[in-house]
């Protein structure tokens, strides 16, 4: 193995500036986030969700399955340990890393369950394979083996066999959405000799706060 206190990457000198955020974070985050897509980042909805509960902080990557002016939203298992996490503190941190693109976007917020209809139309969007999978797995419960895991995913492939409807599979009790509301975004640009450009939309009420109301956010600069 390298050793990693003897890796250099020094980023490009690309400012970002005050004057060219966007008017609003939901409007500068899918500025960035098109310019990801348009790099063919991998996975530019990848993005890592951080809770803590009364053993402490944990944090994993998920993916983000929509953004509007509420906030970011994602699924799970609501049985899993972020779920349980939420539901005990419901404070998180969401984090993209845009490596390639020297880019990255923190959200600090709080998250909420979104309507049960919301979480029903998303489930029936989803490949056959997906939602099967979505009842096969108790997210985050120690299992005995990857086989006894795909005996229950055949079992359950035989009893709502692909049928091409989307009403195939129903949606388990347990899955679902959760919002996250943000109070502070932060957009951080690479530069040179890590003085990196961090510009971050704060909540002027200090609790989260629509992302496309520009007379409710107020912008500061933070030292790298």
């Amino acid at each position: 193995m390298e050793d990693p206190s003897q890796r250099r990457v020094d980023y490009a000198d690309a400012p970002f500036e005050e004057g060219d955020l966007a008017a609003t974070p939901l409007a500068q985050f899918q500025r960035w986030y098109s310019a990801a897509v348009e790099a063919a980042v991998v996975e530019p909805n990848a993005m890592t969700v951080a809770t803590a509960d009364a053993d402490g902080p944990s944090a994993r990557t998920v993916l983000l399955k929509a953004v509007d002016a509420r906030g970011f939203v994602f699924y799970t298992n609501q049985r899993s340990r972020k779920a349980r996490a939420i539901e005990a503190d419901p404070r998180v941190s969401l984090l993209f890393g845009w490596v390639g693109l020297q880019r990255q976007v923190a959200v600090r917020g709080s998250a909420s369950p979104v309507p049960r209809e919301e979480t029903d139309a998303y489930f029936r969007s989803r490949p056959h394979g997906s939602r099967i999978g979505a009842w096969v797995s108790e997210q985050s419960a120690p299992v005995a083996s990857a086989a006894a895991l795909h005996e229950r995913e055949a079992q359950l492939r035989e009893r709502w066999p692909d049928r091409g409807s989307a009403d195939d599979v129903p949606t388990p009790p347990h899955w679902g959405g959760y919002l996250v509301r943000a109070r502070e975004v932060e957009f951080w640009q690479g530069r040179r000799s890590r003085l990196h450009d961090r510009l971050v939309f704060v909540a002027r009420s200090g609790a989260p706060t629509a992302l496309d109301d520009p007379g409710a956010w107020r912008v500061e600069r933070r030292q790298p």
